[in-house]
């Protein structure tokens, strides 16, 4: 790894205020409180590299109103860098609506209706010093609609161009797109670009999907549908687009590493009582990214991210509760290590 670099590390996309059921068990319709935290993919992964260790920047955009204050206000408390997050005029800053069923309900409603975050353009792009940056971290819902499509298209030929460790968090929001086959047919244009593709397998399976039947969301569980499909023929058809490292995360079960030509490396989970799965995947690219980029094989980053993922899942939300170095490895040492 290059130690010379600046920051280790870039995450690209969405952000949002999170309000999350207060009354935890309460069907969605007879919540009487919410809990406001920060949340989106990229900017809980962010956070969670943060904490770890790693020094961390987001890409972001947030409208000129006070939920972009709140967000900006706790990321810098939580000392991820934002000089490359613009405040973008006409725009507003994006919410999220959760309901806290568990163990399997999770109900989620999106305000994203002229979200900033979607406005990333080239500019905002042009403005990162992407020769600074180890890895940078791409999530899928920031290619759903232009301008921030053509913006990480763009990213994604500077990060080349400067030598940046390429990685996607595929990140599939169903009801994101205009059409959830889009999804697949823009991912599996880019997919060759990249060198670490994260996922679980109802994501991969989006990533093949050709048939809208295919798809089923269920108690409006926008982030964990129902995907029919084959999922080691998806796993075979992503790998032979020429992705270096495909990581298939299965939930209790751990992960899978595939890479061509080797066989599938089951990396085993950490089980836990599960609180709140939103923010779980989250915490695992946080964990791995800090593996992978503190020289760690893919075997001990994959462990590192499986613990993230698994400490996030016990507690009340995404970005805040992310987990500090110390907590993990208190947490692994306690279960047989790393």
């Amino acid at each position: 790894m290059n130690n010379i670099k600046k920051y280790d590390l870039l995450t690209i996309g969405r952000s949002s205020i999170d309000l999350y059921s207060a009354n935890v068990g309460s069907p969605f319709t007879d919540i009487s409180a919410f809990n406001a935290f920060v949340g989106g993919c990229p900017t809980n992964i962010a956070v969670g590299a943060t904490r770890l260790g790693l020094k961390t920047a987001l890409l972001t955009g947030i409208g000129n109103d006070q939920v972009g204050a709140f967000i900006k206000n706790f990321l810098q408390k939580e000392k991820v860098i934002t000089d490359f997050i613009p405040t973008i005029t006409g725009t507003r800053s994006s919410a999220v609506i959760l309901g806290i069923e568990p163990p399997d309900k999770f109900p989620l409603v999106y305000y994203r209706d002229n979200c900033a975050d979607i406005q990333l353009d080239i500019d905002h792009v042009n403005a990162i010093p992407f020769s600074d940056f180890k890895a940078a971290i791409f999530s899928g819902t920031a290619l759903s609609k232009d301008p921030s499509r053509t913006a990480m298209f763009y990213a994604l030929e500077l990060a080349q161009k400067n030598g940046v460790i390429k990685l996607l968090d595929l990140d599939f929001r169903a009801d994101q797109w205009h059409d959830p086959r889009a999804f697949g047919i823009v991912i599996r244009t880019i997919l060759p670009q990249f060198n670490i593709v994260i996922g679980t397998e109802e994501e991969i399976l989006a990533a093949c999907l050709t048939d809208i039947s295919q798809v089923s969301i269920k108690h409006q569980q926008i982030s964990a549908p129902e995907i029919k499909g084959n999922i080691d023929n998806a796993i075979q058809n992503i790998i032979a687009t020429g992705v270096d490292t495909l990581i298939v995360k299965r939930g209790k079960d751990g992960a899978s590493v595939f890479e061509k030509g080797k066989e599938e490396v089951k990396v085993p989970g950490f089980p836990v009582e599960v609180l709140n799965v939103l923010g779980a995947g989250d915490a695992f690219a946080g964990g791995f990214s800090y593996g992978y980029l503190r020289g760690w094989d893919l075997y001990k980053s994959v462990r590192m991210g499986n613990a993230c993922g698994a400490i996030i899942v016990t507690r009340e939300g995404c970005a805040n509760f992310m987990p500090t170095l110390e907590e993990v490895m208190q947490f692994t040492g306690e279960r047989g290590g790393l």
